[in-house]
Order: C-alpha cells, then sequence, then structure tokens
C-alpha cells in the first residue's frame, strides 16, 4: 500500500485528498494506538512547515501523549493547562497564531510559534485531541482547521 505524502510547497493543502489518504489507512484497523501511530506519520509528511504532529489521550484524569512524529513530548497535560489542555476541557478546536502569547502554553518544543487543537469526542466522551505546532508564526488558518477537523474526524470513526 502506498501513500503520497509529498509536502506541498506552500501553505496550501489537498486536505481532501489527505483524508482519502487517511481513510485508506485506517480502513480495517480498529486499533488506536496502530491508527494513531500511522495518521501521525501521514499527516507529518504531507504537511509543509510543521514540527510536531500527534495524539494525546485522555486516561479519565488528563492527556497522556501518544503516537506522535516530532521531537520529544511533554507526557501528562492536565485539562486546566495550555492549549491541548483547553480543546480537550471546552471540546473545541484551538488555533493559535502565537503560542508565546498563550499565558499558559506548555512548550515541549522551543521551536513551536503557532499550534492547532483538535479535540477528538465520540459519542459525548472525551477520547484525546490531535495536536499539531509549527516552527512558523500564524501558521493555521481556516482551511487547515477545517481539513484536521475532518481528519481527526476520520480517526474516530475508525475506532471501534
Amino acid at each position: 500500500m502506498s501513500f503520497d505524502v509529498t509536502p506541498t510547497t506552500d501553505a496550501a493543502v489537498d486536505y481532501a485528498g489527505l483524508d482519502a489518504s487517511a481513510r485508506a489507512l485506517l480502513d480495517g484497523e480498529s486499533d488506536r494506538v496502530a491508527n494513531a501511530a500511522n495518521l501521525s506519520a501521514l499527516v507529518y509528511h504531507a504537511l509543509p512547515h510543521v514540527n510536531w504532529v500527534g495524539f494525546y489521550f485522555f486516561d479519565g484524569d488528563e492527556l497522556v501523549v501518544g503516537p506522535f512524529q516530532g521531537k520529544p513530548a511533554c507526557v501528562r497535560i492536565p485539562l486546566v493547562r495550555g492549549v491541548c489542555g483547553a480543546a480537550a476541557r471546552t471540546r473545541t478546536t484551538q488555533r493559535i497564531a502565537d503560542v508565546h502569547a498563550v499565558a499558559d502554553h506548555i512548550a515541549c518544543d522551543a521551536d513551536s510559534r503557532s499550534e492547532i487543537v483538535v479535540p477528538l469526542v465520540r459519542d459525548g466522551e472525551l477520547i484525546g485531541v490531535f495536536d499539531l505546532d509549527s516552527p512558523v508564526p500564524n501558521r493555521f488558518g481556516d482551511d487547515d482547521q477545517a481539513g484536521l477537523e475532518a481528519i481527526a474526524a476520520t480517526f474516530v470513526a475508525s475506532l471501534r
């Protein structure tokens, strides 16, 4: 099985194509770790100007790092702190143009300048978050948010 993960040369991304690749990659597999690992790699290699792509899973108390691509990450994130915590707590996507402007931002990679975090929710229950960081300020726009939310929904739908 082959997936085109050639990054684009600019910030424009074919998210419909990327989501189709994600669907094909996850087809027939329901293990969350396996799917999160493959999806992290797919998205990391497909998107330009990202330095971290991965998952944090909710353990009933806090977010715990799952599969990812990038530098080593913070292992545990309380729901009351940081961008990931805010996404999990509010169950709304957090799109941050400048992470240095967020008072309680948790800096796992000092090179990160912007971030987008999509909550993973199924049947009202928090599963975790899908987190992307970029060394470029204001890297994530409306198209990125819609595309990444669709990919996150593909991940959630793959779980049984």
